[in-house]
């Protein structure tokens, strides 16, 4: 029998934990996505996903329908599991990790896609942690501004406002990339 969300959520709360395989088969990917774009690590995109979702079984009955969606409380314990991991992890790149790649794949389009996420890292560490995290949320996961306020705690406008001034930064950013690299084609 399929639940819908409601009727997934209720039996949980009411001691059901069978029922929140619903859940986790309605929101597993985007919380892994979201989860990936902070780490940029298979592994570990992996391994905190399974937490955060053994962290929201555990808590079922805190749940609180009145204070937002489902959907907004388990990125709210996402954004806390990647804030904790990255506390208690120092910084380490093994030459496997940077490639993550899985036989069976394109290693030529796989070249090409961990240079642009490179240049997409780059871009997003010009910003602070929290306009970071806002363009993750708007344009990689597609919240609006209001869910973004109630996972990060922050009103509508500031969260609209942090937007702008990220896109905006990294707009300048690539426009002065260009410029140099139109200024150096010039001079050849």
């Amino acid at each position: 029998m399929n639940l819908s969300e409601p009727q997934a959520l209720q039996a949980c709360q009411q001691g059901d934990s069978t029922q929140f395989g619903v859940l986790y088969d309605m929101y597993f990917d985007r919380v892994y996505r979201f989860v990936y774009y902070k780490t940029f690590h298979t592994e570990t995109a992996e391994d905190l996903t399974s937490q955060i979702f053994m962290k929201a079984l555990e808590h079922i009955v805190d749940y609180n329908q009145a204070k937002g969606s489902f959907l907004n409380w388990i990125y709210q314990i996402a954004r806390h599991t990647v804030i904790d991991y990255y506390r208690q992890v120092k910084p380490q790149l093994s030459i496997d990790d940077v490639w993550d790649l899985q036989s069976k794949q394109d290693v030529a389009l796989d070249v090409e896609r961990s240079h642009l996420i490179e240049k997409i890292q780059d871009y997003l560490q010009t910003l602070n942690s929290e306009q970071r995290e806002i363009i993750t949320l708007r344009l990689w996961e597609g919240f609006t501004y209001k869910e973004i306020a109630k996972i990060l705690s922050k009103t509508e406008a500031s969260c609209k406002m942090m937007y702008l001034r990220a896109v905006t930064k990294m707009q300048e950013q690539i426009i002065l990339v260009l410029f140099l690299a139109i200024i150096n084609y010039l001079s050849i």
